[in-house]
């Protein structure tokens, strides 16, 4: 068991594979101190690490310093106005209007396996996998009790954690901020590295100094949205792919959410992450409980790359559920980008026909199939098939589709309704809005009101009507717009502040739903690209569409700040058209093929119209997925340079767990005059098991081509790429 706890000393040690996690409870007031995480420990005893033998003491010891004692002591999860001025996890509002809080602990228990977070995804495992620590506190003043829940895993460096609040007072209490995890630490001249972006511009790496002060990424949008990430991490000066500490934190959640670092005057860094308390309000009642988010925490001696591999370890082996898990996932076409409205039964066919004679397997029909809707105006909520455009309906092109040897997916917004529908002009409440305010479209489009069982029922049936009456294999869904004018009729006004959580929520019950029913399908989760690219929705779906944005070379820096935490075979990657449809650049239909490799592959394009040397090349790029999906699926990650920071080239590698093969590729972005071959030094290999690199004659040892590596020759031209393949003898 990955859990001890030293009744002499009150010391909890979580031992992970090559990290420890110690807590301790200090004084008579059973305060709970965080002492140490990082490398792997033997010793358990680092109580000296509280400075509780330094002034000001602990209270019971010096309780004229109380303040000064809460001000610095490194807290393990902090409360709220009883003088700890630093930001706290937790705030509650008294019936008497007040707000401070102070967890103690009162006793714990420890055990093996891990419990499933009621209606939340989360991370999992079998008792001969993981153990869990749970720490029950309480505020006797208030009435409430409180689970910090630690789950450490036996083949993975990661901590999960989470927090469980109820209420046992005889009064009402309400929730204003519940935080899923914190960690106090000294700085060691941090730099943070967070994901920002914007539509078409997902997950783009930023790297700053941490200076004193806090520093914030947040989401009000109801999803984590394009433009921030629910992840941070700190990182030693100087810490590079390969060396340095890193601690990192990722929330398993889909809506608001908070994540920040605080550095105080004692220069100590406080790391904070959950729900976002902005606009946020939960009413407990006697004997109710609040579930938080689960927070996944990560640290790495071995630099950004061994804090990557962690994530993606976890998340394939423990997140994801999926039948498609560690499956080959069928390589698709999608019409969106080939015919966006425009398109009949026929064109459908004719795309399939063409597809599956070169090796493609399944046909998925985007939008525009349904009600009236033949822009993107209009009829969402109208969940019925458009037999105009449909001849012979739904079934027909299905059956068809099959006799060609294909499977069939179809794509649906199932979370949104249109202005102009015949569901709004019957159900205008079922949209969320504000009294007396015009609410705010976007896309020409407004967002159902999930939280109400009625809504949610309407909405999950039609999905689920669609998928019964013909043979669909795979589904997207879609999220095309953020929520905002948050107002439900099914809330009294005393709870308005608990609608973007219980949207949250309904969105899971939702999709959990679909994946009972039809516990074959293949899921994919998408928002207006990758919104809602996050570890809650693995939880559902094997895949999520990383962006709408499929140029190969703005693919790079995307697919790069994804795989940071996220494994690749959980990043939706198609080739498709050029010029492209999102920046108008052109690049080579072999390169676009190589990028798209890292992901689940398929294509977003009119097969019948591309240039026939672009089609003669899918049979090829069909085998190459083939030949490497199961190494790109299941391999160790590791990132050699990247486009984004040298705005010339871009290369990373995929090694077997068992180091016998390895896949390398390079993209060659900007050319240069007078520009010679280029080395690349290899990662992850057996340094002395002896290789053959694809295209290179001679045999050598992996010492050799990870310290004096290979060489790239000069392409003419830019963005050009290559896949370079290695194997043990």
């Amino acid at each position: 068991m990955g859990i001890k706890y030293y009744e002499q000393q009150r010391i909890y040690k979580l031992d992970t594979p090559r990290t420890s996690y110690m807590m301790a409870v200090v004084d008579e007031e059973n305060f709970l101190g965080h002492m140490y995480y990082g490398e792997r420990l033997e010793d358990y005893d680092l109580t000296y690490l509280l400075r509780t033998g330094e002034a000001p003491f602990v209270p019971s010891e010096n309780s004229r310093e109380r303040c000064s004692f809460m001000d610095c002591f490194p807290v393990e999860y902090a409360g709220h106005g009883v003088g700890d001025y630093r930001d706290g996890c937790i705030r509650v509002r008294s019936k008497g209007g007040h707000s401070g809080i102070n967890l103690t602990v009162v006793s714990h228990d420890i055990y093996d396996g891990k419990k499933k977070l009621e209606g939340l995804p989360a991370t999992f495992g079998g008792e001969k996998e993981c153990s869990t620590l749970e720490i029950h506190c309480e505020d006797a003043v208030l009435g409430l009790k409180a689970t910090l829940m630690y789950t450490v895993f036996e083949d993975v460096d990661a901590i999960a954690r989470s927090i469980k609040v109820t209420n046992v007072s005889e009064e009402e209490l309400c929730l204003t901020k519940v935080l899923s995890a914190c960690l106090d630490m000294d700085n060691k001249a941090f730099e943070r590295i967070t994901l920002h972006g914007s539509w078409a511009r997902e997950r783009r790496i930023q790297r700053q100094k941490v200076g004193y002060g806090k520093y914030a990424v947040s989401s009000l949008r109801g999803e984590p949205g394009h433009q921030e990430h629910p992840f941070m991490a700190l990182v030693t000066e100087g810490t590079t792919q390969d060396m340095g500490e890193v601690y990192a934190m990722n929330l398993v959640y889909s809506g608001n959410f908070l994540v920040q670092e605080e550095l105080s005057q004692f220069d100590s860094v406080r790391m904070e992450i959950g729900i976002n308390p902005d606009d946020f309000s939960w009413k407990l009642n006697p004997q109710e409980s609040f579930q938080a988010p689960e927070a996944v925490l990560v640290y790495s001696a071995e630099g950004i790359g061994g804090m990557t591999r962690s994530f993606h370890d976890l998340y394939r082996k423990h997140l994801i559920r999926s039948p498609y898990k560690d499956k080959k996932r069928p390589i698709l076409i999608n019409n969106w980008e080939a015919t966006y409205f425009d398109f009949d039964t026929d064109k459908l066919i004719s795309i399939a026909k063409q597809a599956s004679e070169l090796g493609i397997e399944m046909l998925v029909m985007d939008d525009g199939w349904f009600g009236r809707r033949n822009n993107d105006d209009c009829a969402l909520g109208d969940w019925q098939v458009n037999e105009e455009k449909l001849k012979g309906g739904l079934e027909y092109l299905v059956k068809e589709v099959n006799k060609l040897g294909m499977k069939f997916g179809i794509w649906f917004e199932p979370e949104m309704i249109s202005p102009d529908s015949d569901l709004y002009r019957a159900h205008p409440d079922w949209a969320f809005a504000i009294p007396g305010r015009t609410p705010a479209m976007a896309r020409q489009q407004y967002v159902l009101d999930l939280t109400r069982k009625e809504v949610r029922d309407y909405a999950y049936e039609c999905v689920a009507k669609i998928l019964r009456s013909a043979n669909i294999e795979y589904v997207k869904w879609d999220m095309n717009r953020p929520l905002c004018d948050i107002g439900s009729l099914g809330l009294p006004a005393g709870q308005q502040g608990e609608l973007y959580h219980r949207y949250v929520l309904a969105l899971y019950e939702m999709q959990e739903r679909l994946i009972t029913e039809f516990p074959t399908l293949l899921l994919e989760n998408c928002s207006g690209g990758g919104a809602r690219f996050d570890a809650g929705m693995l939880y559902y779906s094997p895949q999520i569409w990383c962006s709408d944005d499929t140029d190969a070379v703005e693919r790079l820096m995307i697919q790069e700040g994804t795989s940071l935490i996220y494994p690749l075979s959980a990043m939706g990657a198609h080739v498709s058209d050029c010029p492209n449809h999102a920046v108008g650049r052109v690049t080579p239909f072999e390169t676009r093929g190589y990028v798209a490799l890292a992901g689940t592959f398929g294509y977003e394009l009119d097969v019948t119209k591309i240039p026939e040397e672009d089609r003669a090349m899918i049979p090829k790029q069909v085998a190459m997925y083939h030949k490497y999906n199961d190494l790109v699926r299941e391999g160790d990650y590791y990132r050699i340079a990247s486009y984004g920071e040298n705005q010339s080239y871009d290369c990373y590698e995929v090694v077997s767990k068992d180091k016998r093969e390895a896949l390398v590729t390079y993209v060659q972005v900007l050319n240069r005059p007078s520009r010679h071959s280029r080395r690349i030094c290899l990662k992850g290999l057996d340094a002395a098991a002896k290789y053959r690199v694809e295209g290179m004659d001679g045999v050598y040892r992996g010492d050799t081509l990870m310290k004096a590596g290979i060489q790239i020759e000069n392409m003419w031209g830019d963005f050009k790429g290559k896949i370079i393949y290695v194997t043990a003898l």
